[in-house]
């Protein structure tokens, strides 16, 4: 199955919930878990990464949580996956593995699987936060 982890969802729960939120207003991760049902430490963590990639920002204080680094129509959705799984590949021979694989002198399927590599991290580096949270069901091409 080709897919993301539970982390990545997560991340894109948060971030659709911080994008709701009025410019500028912080939300904690705890409130975000809660809303969602998610595990508050998994999403603690995956906050803490998503600030790493400076997606999000930190803020301190008895008003603090987290905020988008940048208007949702900024953030795509390849940066918000690269921060939280790192590189998007769908073989390990794409990520530059292919001295570790005993078929790939003779793949037939190197070269299909990198043009699906491409499309599959162009749709995803096309598509923005708020395509994803703004699009009806269907609508996202």
């Amino acid at each position: 199955m080709l897919g993301f982890s539970k982390r990545t969802d997560y991340a894109l729960m948060a971030l659709s919930c911080l994008a709701a939120e009025e410019e500028g207003e912080a939300t904690n991760s705890r409130t975000i878990a809660s809303r969602y049902g998610i595990p508050p430490e998994l999403l603690a963590k995956t906050m803490q990464l998503l600030a790493r990639s400076e997606i999000v920002d930190s803020r301190n204080g008895p008003k603090g949580g987290y905020v988008l680094a940048r208007p949702p129509e900024s953030v795509t959705i390849a940066e918000v996956i690269r921060a939280i799984e790192g590189p998007i590949v769908l073989a390990l021979c794409q990520e530059g593995e292919a001295a570790e694989c005993d078929q790939y002198e003779r793949c037939p399927i190197f070269h299909p699987m990198e043009r699906i590599q491409q499309r599959v991290a162009g749709l995803l580096e096309s598509m923005t936060l708020m395509d994803m949270i703004g699009a009806p069901l269907g609508d996202i091409r």
